[in-house]
């Protein structure tokens, strides 16, 4: 089949291209946002869910469909603010997360009309020479494949990887069908879930005769240097380049003065473009989080100007205050250039390996 929407594949070109000119602003956090709303029970259910069996108050994807004015507004903030790229509100939306809330057959349709709010949006805010893109955000799920749910059974495992590239193509699909032009698979804690997910997405791409590019934004976890299933940067560059990702990056975990090394690693080793967007800090005793727009654009500024950056923006704790400041501080600053790697065979387990 052919794209449904004529107009993407000029974006996605687009999109290439301007990560060539200058450094694209990635919006902020979609969970900081909406607690500023205070939603109750009732709040999240509106009327669409008033008489749902269970509790579904935290499900912020759901506000797609239950309070799309809020989600609405969000992208709309984020733009305002100077984001070039926003990312839909679907972080959770999979079978699996979905299945916390008994609303694993609403997780399509929350892809779908994720993406349809975020499009009308950045269409709304995009001009000639200054487009607007869509990343379809694609969260890591809230199981593992490398890890063990149980310290008493090392071998022991709550998902595979079949469920896990089922439940990512889903959620892929209906991205694409909303009108995505990007797939940005981040927050990965474990490598295996994140090639399920790219394993996922092309054969999708493959199904549908056309495809969009893919993002990657893993998390480290903290100052061990490593992911959640144990890879350094670079391990991890290793085991996913076979993807030939638009971008590859790190986000949340860290606040931008622990996440600088672990940026520096894979700018120095990606052969395609780099994203950060570190955490407002580290939460505080109240579960907050204390990095205001002006510390952290002293670290994200720095950054650009050592041309370590092609995208930057902001997770956990930022709001579109940060995002307009990270946008001022990158206004005007060259973007990185792509590295020359020698040709080598280069493998992973937890320590990059090349030979």
């Amino acid at each position: 089949m052919s794209d449904p929407f004529p107009g993407r594949p000029q974006r996605i070109a687009a999109l290439k291209e301007a990560l060539k000119q200058r450094i694209l602003v990635l919006d902020g956090a979609a969970g900081t946002f909406i607690q500023n709303y205070e939603l109750d029970e009732a709040g999240y259910r509106a009327e669409r869910f008033a008489d749902w069996a269970q509790d579904i108050k935290g499900n912020n994807d759901i506000l797609i469909l239950s309070r799309p004015d809020i989600v609405d507004e969000m992208h709309r903030a984020y733009l305002a603010a100077g984001a070039d790229v926003i990312e839909t509100n679907t972080f959770s939306a999979t079978t699996i997360a979905q299945g916390d809330y008994a609303m694993e057959s609403l997780a399509h349709e929350l892809n779908v009309e994720g993406a349809r709010l975020a499009r009308a949006a950045a269409d709304e805010f995009s001009t000639d020479d200054r487009p607007r893109f869509v990343a379809g955000a694609v969260g890591p799920t809230n199981r593992t494949a490398s890890i063990s749910p149980d310290v008493n059974d090392p071998g022991k495992r709550n998902t595979d990887f079949d469920e896990l590239a089922r439940a990512y193509g889903d959620a892929a699909r209906g991205l694409i069908e909303g009108g995505a032009d990007a797939l940005l698979i981040e927050t990965i804690f474990d490598t295996l879930n994140a090639k399920a997910a790219i394993y996922a997405a092309q054969d999708l791409f493959d199904a549908l005769g056309f495809e969009v590019p893919i993002m990657l934004s893993v998390t480290i976890t903290d100052q061990s240097g490593r992911t959640l299933s144990g890879q350094t940067p670079e391990a991890f560059w290793n085991a996913v380049r076979h993807a030939k990702p638009l971008s590859v990056g790190v986000n949340c975990a860290l606040g931008p003065d622990l996440m600088r090394p672990y940026v520096e690693e894979l700018a120095t080793v990606a052969d395609c473009f780099v994203s950060a967007y570190p955490n407002a800090g580290l939460p505080n005793a109240f579960g907050g989080y204390d990095e205001t727009p002006e510390s952290m654009t002293e670290h994200l500024g720095e950054w650009a100007q050592s041309g370590l950056l092609n995208l930057v923006g902001g997770c956990c704790g930022t709001t579109p205050a940060h995002i307009a400041a990270f946008a001022k501080a990158a206004d005007g600053v060259s973007p990185r250039k792509l590295p020359e790697r020698d040709e080598k065979m280069r493998l992973s387990g937890l320590e990059p390996f090349a030979a």
